[in-house]
């Protein structure tokens, strides 16, 4: 490999990556090979603890994991944390008593592994009270001394060094002043671009730095960045994407970058004390792929540098942007709009299941007028550029499940306040303003257990006749569970940015919407969610008695809602509407499962289950209101939607073909 002197900026690094694993994660080792194949990566840096290999199980563990990993990559090992009872106080992070203590663990390690190394990273500078205690050492003797008489026995034994440093002229100075960079075949500088606690500088000006301080030392090394990466802790697997495209143009030899899959904190660690460190990987905690994960996979290191290209092309064609556009609602909307010859942007991180389906769809459908933007709302550089050449945004893209925000209540404030307040700044400060369709939920009134109900023919109906007609806007807020909190908050921020921006924007407070393109879960899409487990002949679980009411409203009445809305947006803008099937289209579960039964031959078989928190047991949407300011009102009956779904369920889904029973078995039954 040549010197760093000759590095350009358009010389390709070689790419690796960075990880550390603990004693007995042998799964895990596999799952970072696997996913090293799928990227063609050979290389790997990997963290080695020299606490850990005094420790019977952590010498056992090493003996097994370096000679696994060297047989399908190339490993660098960066020897770090003392044993605590070779340390001048017992804890790992404390300089040794001795320093030659760690040029001879070195020495064994080599012997140990002898075929495995070629290179061997020593200590990083000393920057973290966690890995070296400077308050120990404070004018760093004890650290060249140990590292510069570790990095002369590594090259007396055949192998190559590399020092870790921040790129700080003055450090390597030093360090060359004590005599340690006369041992040094590569120094290794880290950086996390757009850290709130650092200024960016980029890598030219980093490595820059480096390469100038080597040349006025007469020091002859390659420069390695042997650490770096991008946290989407906000969501922004777009910005990670650009951040790895601008490290792999580094002026450098090597750069490895952090790491293959986000974490959960372990041992004691402080998750609070910085979210980012547990959301730096290329796949999710679960195992899904991030953005960098998908096109570096599937399409290799040019495809990330022409995705990265792509997206900072300046958008000139005006589109119309859905957020949340791949999932079930969106892809109806967008398909209803391209088939009217009208450019979308679809924009979506692809998180709930069966977007990727949808997206599919739509993209072997539609060919000519869709573009696709695979971001998460909490991306705010992402929503940004997607919003500022929109002429209207639907805004669909939201944490829709209650269990969810009861689990991860931060996830679910952060992308249902915080995406809705970046793309309302952004729209704000466009002239004109696009605009704004919001989809709401009738959560916001809560569990609405004021309502005094009685029960009918197997479900329930509010005593008082006056309440029959449903729930009108009139009705008071009350949110309950993170998820009513964090979409309320959300629908009176639009309503807010109507009133004191002027903003152009709507709020549909929507009840139970069903249709084609739905995958329903036991969290969201009920309706769907009982066919299919009908047609997978799979037990329902059902919350509550089954005699909970709700209006149902088909896809198709929405979409046309949806349109209806903004060509009226001059004399609706500021308010919300309470959306759904109205009183004509109200239904039970329990109701729903004889419809099943009727289409399908025989309905899921029922477990019953305590109620949830904060569940509405009557919920018809008054729908007067919109009706009086558009005309628009509802045609798809019950029947009719349901029957339509099932069928695209049956067709769509690899069911078979459908069976279609009579129309007035399903009168009857909705006729309670």
């Amino acid at each position: 490999m040549k010197p760093a002197s000759a590095a350009s900026k358009e010389r390709i690094p070689q790419l690796g990556m960075v990880e550390w694993f603990g004693p007995g994660e042998y799964e895990r080792v596999e799952q970072v090979l696997s996913d090293l194949r799928s990227l063609n990566v050979h290389d790997l840096r990997v963290g080695v603890s020299w606490a850990e290999w005094h420790a019977s199980e952590g010498n056992g563990w090493l003996a097994w994991l370096l000679p696994r990993l060297a047989r399908e990559v190339r490993i660098v090992p960066c020897l770090t944390y003392t044993p605590p009872s070779l340390g001048i106080v017992p804890k790992s992070s404390s300089p040794p008593l001795i320093p030659k203590t760690y040029a001879d663990f070195i020495d064994v390690f080599i012997t140990r592994f002898d075929d495995c190394l070629e290179w061997i990273e020593l200590w990083n500078q000393p920057s973290n009270l966690h890995v070296w205690d400077s308050r120990l050492d404070p004018d760093w003797r004890i650290f060249a001394e140990m590292v510069g008489g570790a990095a002369y026995w590594i090259q007396k034994r055949g192998r190559k060094v590399v020092l870790p440093s921040l790129a700080n002229g003055t450090w390597l100075g030093l360090m060359h002043e004590r005599g340690v960079l006369q041992y040094v075949n590569a120094v290794g500088i880290q950086g996390f671009p757009n850290t709130a606690e650092v200024v960016w500088r980029g890598w030219d000006q980093e490595a820059g730095n480096v390469r100038k301080k080597l040349a006025e030392l007469g020091v002859r090394a390659e420069i390695w960045i042997t650490e770096t990466g991008f946290s989407t802790w906000r969501g922004d697997e777009r910005s990670q994407l650009h951040a790895f495209v601008e490290a792999a143009r580094a002026p450098v030899d090597r750069v490895y970058w952090k790491c293959t899959q986000d974490h959960r904190p372990q041992n004691g660690d402080a998750y609070h004390a910085d979210q980012r460190d547990y959301h730096y990987g290329l796949k999710r905690i679960d195992g899904r792929p991030k953005l960098l994960f998908e096109v570096w996979s599937e399409n290799g290191l040019d495809g990330v540098r022409k995705r990265d290209t792509n997206h900072a092309l300046v958008r000139s064609k005006k589109h119309t942007l859905i957020t949340g556009g791949a999932g079930f609602i969106g892809t109806n909307l967008a398909s209803r709009l391209l088939a009217s010859g009208k450019p979308v942007l679809i924009y979506d991180n692809l998180s709930r299941d069966g977007a990727d389906r949808n997206l599919a769809w739509l993209q072997e459908n539609y060919t000519k007028d869709l573009r696709v933007e695979l971001a998460d709302v909490r991306d705010a550089n992402a929503l940004r550029a997607a919003a500022r050449t929109a002429d209207q945004v639907f805004h669909f893209a939201a944490q829709v499940a209650v269990t969810t925000s009861l689990v991860d209540p931060r996830s679910d404030y952060e992308t249902n306040i915080g995406g809705t307040l970046t793309l309302l700044e952004t729209l704000r400060s466009l002239d004109p303003p696009p605009p704004l369709l919001f989809t709401s939920t009738n959560k916001v009134y809560g569990a609405l257990e004021h309502i005094a109900l009685e029960e009918k023919n197997q479900r329930y109906q509010p005593i008082d006749p006056g309440v029959r007609t449903g729930i009108n806007e009139s009705c008071g807020l009350e949110f309950h569970s993170p998820y009513g909190c964090s979409k309320g908050a959300a629908d009176q921020y639009v309503l807010d940015y109507a009133r004191t921006f002027g903003l152009p924007a709507v709020v549909f407070r929507m009840s139970c919407i069903y249709g084609i393109h739905q995958n329903g879960t036991e969290d969201q899409g009920w309706v769907a969610h009982f066919l299919l487990r009908a047609l997978e002949g799979k037990p329902l679980t059902l919350f509550g008695d089954g005699k909970q009411v709700r209006d149902l409203l088909y896809i198709d009445d929405l979409v046309d809602a949806f349109l209806l809305a903004q060509s009226n947006i001059e004399t609706l803008s500021g308010q919300a509407f309470n959306i759904g099937g109205g009183l004509g289209n109200t239904i039970s579960l329990l109701d729903l499962l004889e419809v099943i039964g009727h289409l399908h031959g025989t309905a899921p078989s029922v477990v019953f289950k305590d109620w949830r928190a904060s569940d509405q047991r009557y919920y018809v949407s008054d729908v007067r209101k919109f009706t009086m300011a558009t005309g628009w009102a509802p045609i798809v009956s019950v029947q009719g939607g349901v029957r339509q779904l099932y069928q695209w369920l049956l067709e769509c889904r690899g069911f078979g073909p459908a069976r279609l029973e009579a129309t007035g078995a399903l009168d009857a039954i909705l006729a309670h």
